[in-house]
């Protein structure tokens, strides 16, 4: 059997990964590199993500992978610590005295929203799929902890659509991220980075398959013995990129799936402005929603210079100079110099996820439709949170499927 695979990101090359030792795969992807969003930079002598990675406890499909590909060694687990920027000054949030001494929420505030934590891990996410977040958390918590606390986040992460995100993908982000001691959250990652799996992944896929890199697909057409993809003959086509990206008449019969765009700019820089914090959400306007400073994840001795990420997320074009504003802003709202910044390199990803607004469930697209075959962050398992997990499970559901049909 010939199978086409669309797209050379985490949800693909484990297609190909499961596929490739017992059928003819042609795995193509438009880029120079494959990864997609887990792609990395090479810095001097390391690797670092173009967008800021990590894992977590739960994340059993990533585990299974990293055994098979022989790099679970590689895994570690270090403290992702937290904060808040607001009116200019940063307020860290993990530890207990910390938290209490947080002066934007009560005492009673505050013992609502650890009891809610706990809570997210037994709720029944499905049936909060209708639900907007913001009608849950008013609901649960009252007005003054959604305006004061969980606005901002989903302003940051979803913009314009902040009122319409789903109640079950904010559940679940709050389930997620519970996993915390008195010091900070229990966070994976890989030494040398996700740039080890990937590789990895790379190697194993490109001793059975045929890795097709820079080869846009621009052309599939149906014909009564299979299909046929830019001028190849295949029997099978499995699409790991987004439906509505394919090219103009591929796919009928599929509504698109929402999506958004990022924009992460990361920065090499002097020294820490975070005050030691991993992940800075930001409730003060700023061209970004967090600041994601890496090396106070993973110890700074392993790059040389400060990481910081600038995260940021869009709907439609990317605004012009958005690099510049972004730049900018830091700069003058932490008090550093541009002779500061040693480095700066920005990724842009026009489909860096789906929009989880209410009725998300309604809109995952199935695995097999319209003769094609789907996988990819708009498939079940990465509902109602995307994930690395998400897409690995996504790329070995599907490849099952396929196997099973073809033995059929």
């Amino acid at each position: 059997m010939k199978i086409c695979i669309v797209g050379g990101g985490l949800t693909g090359l484990c297609a190909a990964l499961f596929l490739g030792k017992e059928h003819e795969v042609d795995l193509y992807e438009k880029r120079s590199h494959l990864g997609g969003c887990v792609s990395s930079y090479e810095i001097g002598n390391t690797h670092i993500e173009s967008f800021y990675h990590h894992c977590f406890a739960g994340d059993s499909n990533l585990f299974s992978l990293l055994d098979t590909l022989g790099i679970r060694d590689r895994l570690e687990w270090l403290r992702g610590s937290t904060g808040y920027y607001i009116d200019g000054r940063i307020y860290p949030l993990n530890t207990p005295r910390e938290i209490l001494s947080y002066p934007y929420l009560s005492l009673p505030d505050k013992a609502k929203l650890a009891l809610i934590t706990l809570r997210s891990r037994r709720m029944d996410t499905a049936s909060l799929d209708e639900i907007t977040a913001r009608d849950f958390i008013i609901s649960e918590l009252g007005e003054r902890i959604y305006a004061s606390f969980f606005e901002p986040l989903l302003a940051s992460k979803f913009g314009d659509f902040r009122d319409r995100v789903s109640a079950a993908w904010l559940v679940s982000r709050i389930a997620i991220r519970s996993n915390r001691g008195l010091s900070g959250e229990r966070l994976g990652y890989l030494k040398g980075g996700f740039y080890t799996l990937i590789n990895a992944l790379s190697d194993h896929v490109g001793k059975d398959c045929v890795v097709r890199l820079g080869d846009a697909v621009s052309r599939i057409t149906r014909d009564t013995w299979g299909w046929r993809v830019n001028d190849q003959k295949y029997d099978v086509v499995i699409s790991t990129i987004p439906p509505q990206a394919l090219p103009a008449g591929t796919v009928t019969g599929i509504d698109p799936v929402p999506y958004q765009g990022a924009a992460c700019m990361l920065l090499g820089i002097e020294r820490d402005v975070a005050g030691g914090i991993y992940w800075l959400n930001m409730k003060d306007p700023a061209p970004y929603g967090a600041v994601i400073c890496h090396t106070n994840f993973v110890p700074r001795d392993r790059y040389g210079d400060h990481l910081v990420y600038l995260a940021s997320y869009f709907h439609g074009d990317l605004p012009k100079k958005t690099d510049e504003r972004m730049l900018s802003d830091f700069c003058q709202r932490f008090g550093v110099t541009r002779d500061e910044v040693h480095w700066q390199r920005m990724a842009v990803d026009p489909w860096a996820g789906p929009l989880y607004t209410t009725g998300f469930a309604k809109k995952i697209v199935p695995y097999r439709a319209g003769g094609l075959y789907f996988a990819g962050m708009f498939s079940g398992p990465n509902y109602p949170e995307r994930s690395m997990d998400g897409a690995i499970a996504a790329g070995r559901e599907v490849a099952d499927l396929v196997r099973r049909d073809v033995a059929d």
